[in-house]
């Protein structure tokens, strides 16, 4: 049975006195929070302050980099994903990455989505073609593309090229996606959609974006976190957030006096 926190959600992942480090250096200092199933999560705060970094650390991604270390737990369904009895590579299949700059891979609008379940053997050619269209048509892409799926990705504009990317990740039918700045190289347009698609994507998948963009936060999300300085300040609903922050710090960082 899923974890329900006080306000009555259910809990996909549960972070407990999370300190990371890179070598000495104490990056995130003591993170708890639950992270809520099928909502959306932005985490806000200045440059620097831990919010790329914990993201990171939910499905893994920091043990990429050499010297660091990880104290506390990232609880996904209940079960730590960093218990040596669980596969790094089954948990970033479950926790899914969408980067800040779209990154599709240099071949094939099919090949970009196709890439993951060929990898992990996930489907067979028959079910492939099905489940490249549905992942198109998730990130509402099918039409625009389906009259010649062997089209170069680099092909694609900037906005294309992001929702192929979410594609590629929703092909491996994640549970939780996981967004470092998405929209950050897109134009006003493109953010649009991708912030549609969230609000769409929500409906089956945990989603937790990390944001510069104060308006972009305020209207996509149904919760927002605060760093600072490697702590989490504040977590709540994203209007009490905005409206009436609990503590000082928050509200001087989204007024613009600090930060």
């Amino acid at each position: 049975m899923d974890e329900v926190a006080s306000d009555g959600f259910p809990v996909k992942m549960k972070v407990k006195d999370l300190n990371f480090y890179y070598g000495e250096f104490r990056a995130l200092k003591g993170i708890t929070v639950d992270l809520k199933e099928r909502q959306i999560t932005a985490l806000i705060g200045p440059s620097g302050c831990g919010k790329s970094t914990f993201l990171r650390t939910l499905n893994r991604m920091n043990e990429t980099i050499p010297g660091t270390r990880i104290e506390g737990q990232v609880l996904l369904d209940g079960a730590d994903i960093y218990s040596p009895r669980v596969d790094e590579v089954e948990i970033r299949r479950r926790v899914g990455m969408v980067f800040q700059r779209p990154n599709p891979f240099p071949q094939s609008v099919y090949d970009n989505v196709a890439f993951g379940p060929r990898v992990l053997g996930l489907h067979k050619k028959a079910s492939l073609d099905e489940l490249v269209e549905r992942s198109l048509h998730s990130v509402g892409l099918w039409e625009e593309v389906k009259g010649n799926l062997k089209q170069h990705a680099l092909e694609l504009n900037s906005g294309q090229q992001q929702r192929l990317c979410i594609a590629r990740v929703l092909a491996v039918e994640p549970e939780v996606i996981l967004m470092d700045e998405p929209c950050s190289a897109l134009d006003p347009v493109a953010t649009l959609r991708i912030e549609e698609l969230m609000q769409e994507l929500k409906r089956n998948y945990t989603i937790v974006i990390v944001t510069h963009n104060m308006q972009q936060a305020a209207r996509a999300s149904d919760w927002t976190g605060f760093f600072w300085m490697g702590e989490l300040i504040e977590y709540g609903a994203t209007g009490q957030i905005f409206t009436r922050p609990k503590e000082k710090l928050t509200e001087d960082y989204i007024t613009g006096r600090m930060g």
